[in-house]
């Protein structure tokens, strides 16, 4: 038994109705906010200290909001000084503190948050009641009751809500609810799966018998199309630079939802319920040298911008829900070493996509010996001594039976299947189908 946490985003269905008082909402957190930003940064220029949270209550603002409300806007503005001071802690001098949330001369809106004494949940008719702080209550109605629509998947009754944010996304504000439940899936089976994270290809998975590779050329094209149209703005923070990002953002975290819900669905097509993953944690350190590692022109930029770590989190939560475990598991060697026989050397990935083992002569995709290494790393050993290189050769004699004892470099090592992201459809599907679409 484990327990879950989900984010639902819906749309408000009565959005003409409600948009004033949720306005009125937001420019208070907003104001809040900023109260908030003068008062502690007066207290810093004093005492050289951040305040608690607690001590910025007593405010008129304050009572702008349902008092839990409040309490979460000050939260956020401890949490953003407490990250900016632990930088400068440990040397950064160009860390700087949380500015001021303004939009030109007035106050933007900001997401508002709800916890369980702030809102009223209607499952039957479907919305949900916001309170308001005592300051807003006058002459008006001392809640908004807004009707909303979620997904058609989505079944708020089977989840506790813990919370309720009203976000401006888009020019019209949304309603996310922040869920939890208790969950004991049944694992789909017992078959294990080894993913490798990459550049060019952003995901392969090995089966074992069969692999998938996922290239990230639709999000690299993203990245560059917005770095290229970002360049063209004046100011790095004026309206449209903030619209690039928040677009850019969008379509990142569509990409990665959707990557990993794709494999979290193979998997289960294919009984896996353990889930191996490189962990690229070193993969942005320096070299045994001191010096920032080199991945060259394309790939400096592209691993700053690609957020392997929120992948892992969301292959983790969706894995989680089919009762598939992910694992964590060093890198080391595993793009030296040969999956079929366990040889380690340096000079064998011939170029980037091709790796050759010059002692069993085993041709494969370099991407997919990656992974195949990588989902070995779990597997059991049949031998107590030499155990690493029994299980090779257990695999190797399994990769043979499944490719029918023909040459390796004709077997699933070598031609994996390749599944694209289909822009028109925003899903993964193999690339016949992908492009057959295309125009």
């Amino acid at each position: 038994m484990s327990r879950t946490v989900r984010t639902f985003e819906a749309t408000i269905t009565n959005q003409r109705q409600v948009c004033d008082d949720l306005d009125q909402l937001g420019w208070a957190a907003s104001k809040l906010w900023n109260v908030g930003r003068y008062y502690t940064q007066e207290q810093w220029d004093e005492t050289g200290e951040i305040p608690d949270d607690g001590e910025l209550k007593d405010q008129e603002r304050y009572t702008d909001l349902h008092s839990q409300s409040s309490q979460r806007v000050l939260e956020e503005l401890a949490e953003a000084f407490n990250g900016w001071f632990g930088k400068r802690r440990n040397g950064d001098d160009r860390a700087r503190p949380p500015g001021y949330r303004k939009h030109g001369d007035s106050h933007p809106r900001s997401t508002v948050s709800f916890k369980a004494a702030g809102f009223k949940h209607d499952a039957q008719f479907t919305r949900v009641r916001l309170s308001k702080g005592r300051n807003l209550k006058e002459h008006r109605s001392d809640f908004i009751l807004c009707e909303y629509q979620t997904r058609p998947d989505v079944d708020l009754t089977e989840w506790d809500i813990q919370q309720v944010r009203a976000i401006y996304k888009r020019d019209e504000w949304r309603l996310q609810f922040v869920c939890r439940t208790t969950i004991d899936p049944e694992p789909p089976g017992n078959e294990v799966a080894g993913v490798d994270l990459g550049i060019c290809n952003f995901a392969v998975v090995s089966f074992g018998d069969e692999s998938v590779l996922y290239p990230g050329g639709a999000l690299k094209e993203d990245e560059y199309y917005f770095t290229k149209q970002k360049a063209k703005c004046d100011d790095s923070s004026s309206r449209e630079a903030t619209r690039l990002d928040r677009k850019r953002t969008g379509r990142r975290t569509h990409f990665l939802h959707a990557l990993s819900k794709a494999i979290v669905e193979e998997c289960v097509e294919r009984a896996v319920g353990t889930v191996v993953v490189g962990d690229l944690g070193g993969i942005r350190e320096d070299d045994e040298n001191g010096e920032p590692r080199n991945w060259g022109a394309h790939g400096n930029l592209d691993l700053h911008g690609w957020a392997f770590d929120r992948f892992t989190t969301l292959l983790d939560y969706k894995a989680e829900a089919k009762g598939i475990d992910v694992e964590l598991v060093s890198e080391r060697d595993t793009s030296k070493s040969c999956s079929t026989c366990g040889h380690i050397d340096d000079n064998q990935r011939v170029e980037r996509g091709l790796y050759v083992c010059e002692k069993c002569d085993t041709v494969a995709n370099a991407d997919v010996n990656g992974a195949e290494n990588i989902r070995q790393k779990v597997l059991p050993s049949l031998a107590t001594d030499g155990g690493d290189e029994t299980r090779r050769v257990s695999s190797a004699h399994q990769n043979s039976k499944h490719s029918g004892g023909g040459d390796r470099d004709n077997g699933w090592l070598a031609q994996p299947a390749v599944h694209l992201f289909d822009r028109s459809e925003g899903c993964f599907a193999p690339r016949e189908q992908v492009a057959n679409r295309e125009p």
